[in-house]
């Protein structure tokens, strides 16, 4: 059985990963998130609010089980929160605490608790963080999401350099997905031109319906997840799956 343990998935891109995987025969979705959408017979729900860090400790040790009849292990952390939009030093300091607990401390914890619950297993295991393209470029308006997700990006060079280094086999990247049509977007849309310079911009690819569909993007990520080689670099972005 492969074994995906998915953060995130009862909306959006989560929800879509969950589903691509379930559409395959010998699968079993692990979905960690606070409600359970999703109806399969090959489906788990793991309620757990990854914004409570405490929450998050106390329960890492239902998420990781055993498995024993388990042929593959795949973690995806993909629950992330943009945060309210707003310049810094416009921003009350909770809103910071909130962004980077759910989008790099709770996957931290993930990856060091998969890592270690699963360390000498013989058999593939793979983490795979979802990252994005804000990463890479400065955002007005979105700096804690920004930093957030490069935090993440440099998080799984290192953990992929030290697994190297321990010839673990252990495979982590960090992929951006582009741009979706998810609830994410709604909020981007919605906000002022005052907080975010860039809002007319997304407005438009929504209008323009320049919106990638999650199912869509999620099939080409399951596809390429079951590839032997992934190749060499961590961080990188959907367009350039092969």
């Amino acid at each position: 059985m492969h074994y995906y343990l998915i953060t995130g998935a009862s909306r959006g891109l989560g929800r879509a990963l969950a589903e691509a995987a379930l559409a395959q025969p010998d699968t079993s979705v692990i979905g960690i998130c606070r409600h359970a959408t999703i109806q399969h017979e090959r489906y788990q729900h793991q309620p757990l609010d990854l914004s409570d860090l405490a929450a998050v400790q106390h329960n890492l040790h239902k998420v990781f089980s055993r498995f024993p009849d388990a042929t593959s292990l795949t973690l995806i952390n993909n629950a992330a929160v943009l945060g309210e939009i707003g310049y810094l030093g416009e921003q009350p300091n909770e809103h910071f605490e909130f962004v980077f607990d759910l989008n790099l401390l709770a996957p931290a914890m993930l990856m060091n608790t998969f890592l270690s619950a699963y360390q000498g297993r013989e058999l593939p295991r793979t983490i795979l963080n979802i990252s994005s393209g804000a990463a890479q470029r400065p955002v007005d308006g979105w700096g804690a999401y920004s930093a957030s997700k490069a935090a993440l990006d440099a998080l799984s060079r290192t953990a992929q350099h030290e697994q190297g280094l321990r010839g673990s086999g252990v495979r982590i990247r960090s992929l951006s997905p582009g741009i979706l049509d998810t609830p994410m977007q709604e909020h981007i849309r919605s906000a002022d031109a005052h907080h975010f310079s860039e809002a007319a911009k997304f407005a438009d690819f929504h209008q323009q319906g320049q919106l990638r569909q999650p199912a869509e993007v999620a099939g080409r990520i399951m596809a390429w997840l079951q590839q032997p080689d992934l190749g060499s670099e961590v961080v990188l972005r959907v367009s350039e799956l092969e």
